[in-house]
């Protein structure tokens, strides 16, 4: 694997870097209701030296009544102050399952402008497997300026979906299971329908992840897209059940140097609400 500051670190990359004074590591780790997880407990139990926990449900947008939608450039900076995470930091963001939620973040770093940003590869399991350090105290945080600059470019709304599904000028890859992306198996989240965003390819996140949890080689990934059916050549909008695991794919895209690629942001959570919007299945 190639490490890159700006997209995935290995577990010696970080190793290495611990004592670094601008680095700022952080535990993003969020699960599903069903995984029946406490990822604050987790984190207070044992993290990476330094990490701060970066929590995905509060750093949002509470004003939305979806779940964990991108927060807004205020609310960031100040959450991101008081943690003590700044201008001039290399962040390296990490989660308890592998490669899940972590990207996440690192998608969130990337849609306020911030560009040094990478995800541990393999994440927490992988690290602690190595028997790398780990601690239970939370680190002493100083206060640290923050700017941001919002890419729009980088998140897509309900609307500009459905014009991209009507159009077919995007390739619209859904990152859910293929039992929830045919409509086999129901939503976790209650009150949604089953299926899938019409013209949409269905890449499952795991399919771009190795067994162990790390991602998969560029060329392999690029292998992954094409054999689902993505359309490489067009701008790409990744989809999930509400924002997450979509990152990872938006992850893999960067690594294979597609920089075309935006998230969905309210992904099924929003489009499965709505009645008026079209549902395929299958």
């Amino acid at each position: 694997m190639t490490d890159d500051p700006r997209t995935l670190v290995s577990t010696d990359w970080l190793e290495a870097h611990l004592k670094d004074p601008d680095l700022r590591i952080l535990d993003a780790s969020w699960y599903l209701p069903d995984a029946g997880r406490d990822p604050k407990a987790e984190y207070a139990e044992a993290h990476i030296p330094g990490a701060r926990f970066f929590d995905i449900d509060a750093i949002a947008d509470q004003r939305s009544g979806l779940p964990h939608m991108a927060p807004p450039p205020e609310m960031f900076i100040s959450r991101m102050r008081a943690m003590g995470v700044g201008d001039g930091h290399q962040v390296v963001v990490y989660d308890g399952a592998g490669l899940f939620s972590a990207a996440r973040v690192w998608w969130t770093f990337r849609l306020m402008g911030k560009m040094d940003v990478a995800v541990l590869d393999g994440g927490f399991p992988k690290w602690k497997a190595e028997g790398r350090p780990v601690e239970d105290m939370p680190p002493m945080v100083r206060d640290r300026h923050i700017t941001v600059q919002r890419q729009a470019h980088l998140v897509r709304d309900v609307t500009q979906v459905a014009a991209a599904a009507k159009l077919g000028d995007h390739a619209i890859i859904d990152a859910r299971s293929p039992g929830r992306f045919s409509g086999e198996e129901p939503e976790p989240r209650p009150g949604l329908r089953s299926g899938h965003i019409p013209g949409a390819v269905n890449v499952p996140y795991r399919s771009v992840l190795n067994p162990d949890g790390t991602m998969k080689p560029a060329g392999e990934l690029e292998k992954v897209f094409t054999a689902a059916g993505v359309d490489l050549k067009k701008p790409a909008i990744t989809s999930c059940g509400s924002g997450v695991t979509a990152a990872v794919l938006s992850l893999a895209l960067e690594r294979m140097g597609k920089r075309d690629h935006s998230l969905y942001d309210g992904s099924w959570a929003e489009w499965g609400m709505y009645g008026d919007l079209k549902v395929a299945k299958g």
